[in-house]
């Protein structure tokens, strides 16, 4: 993995992951962070010309 692209969508994936856990127990900043980093994965990765549908909040 030595793009950014995929960086950033491995990122956005773990961040989606981790959030889901931080949410599951009731750790809400937490999981609000999180979501926050895998938004900012998202737009990382759509701007570099990647898929759409790889993006990591899809």
């Amino acid at each position: 993995m030595g793009e950014a692209p995929d960086a950033a969508l491995y990122i956005g994936s773990i961040a989606d992951e981790l959030s889901r856990i931080a949410k599951s127990h009731d750790l809400e900043a937490l999981a609000y962070i999180l979501d926050m980093a895998r938004l900012e994965a998202d737009e990382i990765y759509k701007r570099s010309g990647g898929p759409a549908d790889r993006a990591p909040g899809h």
